[in-house]
């Protein structure tokens, strides 16, 4: 199935709610889960180090180094169930990836604050493609009132379901225009696995 637009001013988001089937989804969130060495490294905010709330993993080609939040993150060998993935994904979006960020949000108080995917070596318009397995969680997306003129309203935030097996492509001036997040909720909520794949530049 072709990826939808979805409409946001100043951006351009794309999502196929059945991009992997129920099964392949289950599956995946299994072995990823029980097979990928979960970290929780402290980040670096608003001057403080205290630990991220959730479990993370960065996988991807020799020499896609990233750092964001204080860390600095080296690659691990890519699993054959990500290889697999990631050649799904470039299909789907035409777009090459060589790396992924895996986030493990355990249940509802596991979370992710409003930021951008703007790294430098993310390049000045990044691809990220976001792929969902598990919970159904709201992402969450915000204006950057500085990317908008201050003689017009703001655009209105907007929350969007991510269902498992969902994949989610963000690219054009997104992440200069938007923040997105993922927010703590109070209902019971079984274990969400985000992977969103990029393009890191070797130059940094």
């Amino acid at each position: 199935m072709p990826l939808s637009l979805l409409p946001l001013p100043a951006a351009e988001l794309r999502f196929d709610a059945h991009f992997l089937s129920p099964a392949e989804a289950d599956k995946l969130l299994v072995t990823l889960t029980a097979e990928v060495p979960w970290r929780q490294d402290p980040i670096r905010l608003f001057g403080k180090q205290v630990p991220q709330p959730r479990l993370t993993a960065w996988y991807g080609d020799a020499g896609a180094a990233y750092s964001y939040s204080g860390l600095q993150l080296e690659p691990l060998p890519w699993l054959p169930e990500l290889q697999q993935l990631r050649r799904q994904v470039e299909q789907t979006t035409g777009t090459r990836f060589n790396s992924v960020l895996l986030n493990l949000y355990r249940s509802g108080q596991d979370s992710m604050g409003y930021h951008a995917d703007d790294e430098p070596e993310l390049g000045p318009e990044p691809i990220i493609a976001s792929v969902t397995l598990g919970a159904t969680r709201s992402f969450r997306l915000k204006p950057r009132p500085a990317a908008f003129p201050a003689s017009a309203p703001l655009p209105e935030a907007v929350s969007l379901p991510l269902t498992s097996g969902s994949l989610l492509v963000m690219s054009g001036s997104t992440q200069r225009n938007w923040l997105h997040a993922l927010p703590k909720t109070a209902r019971p909520v079984g274990p969400r696995l985000n992977l969103t794949f990029r393009l890191v530049s070797p130059k940094y």
